[in-house]
């Protein structure tokens, strides 16, 4: 029944956001690997609904600690249009596999096949946040740089 319950509310919220392209805000019983699936679909999609709607969620989920380093938005969104992140940019898909957990700390690796066909490898970093509104919250804390795989055909 868990197992359900951890398959069906992330589905809920992908699912209404791509309806009515409202940005998903941290709520606790997000897992940290949703949250990664939640930026990761929002950057594949980033300007199907309105402009940088996926750069938008993205910053959402963005660490409160961060974003004192990143912010104000439009900083972070020139951040993304930069040469390290723009590959997330209306990718065409992506993998995410766990490489390490703790009870306050994800790291995942993450697969992105670009719109030009090259694969490319980052490190996710996820972490509970410290947010009065939502402490049990997961936020990114990191994306690393990209590796660059080479073409996949």
């Amino acid at each position: 029944m868990e197992l359900k319950k951890t398959i069906i509310v992330p589905l809920i919220f992908i699912f209404t956001s791509c309806l009515s392209a409202e940005i998903i805000k941290p709520v606790s019983n997000l897992t940290p690997y949703d949250v990664v699936k939640i930026q990761l679909d929002a950057l594949k999609k980033n300007e199907k609904s309105k402009e940088d709607s996926g750069i938008q969620q993205v910053w959402v989920f963005a660490h409160p600690k961060n974003k004192k380093v990143t912010g104000p938005y439009e900083r972070f969104r020139a951040m993304i249009y930069g040469d390290q992140y723009k590959i997330l940019l209306n990718h065409l898909s992506h993998k995410v596999n766990l490489i390490m957990s703790t009870q306050e700390k994800y790291i995942y690796k993450v697969e992105v096949l670009a719109k030009d066909k090259k694969l490319f490898f980052y490190e996710w970093h996820i972490e509970k946040g410290s947010e009065i509104n939502c402490k049990n919250c997961w936020y990114t804390t990191a994306v690393s740089i990209p590796v660059d795989q080479g073409n996949t055909i």
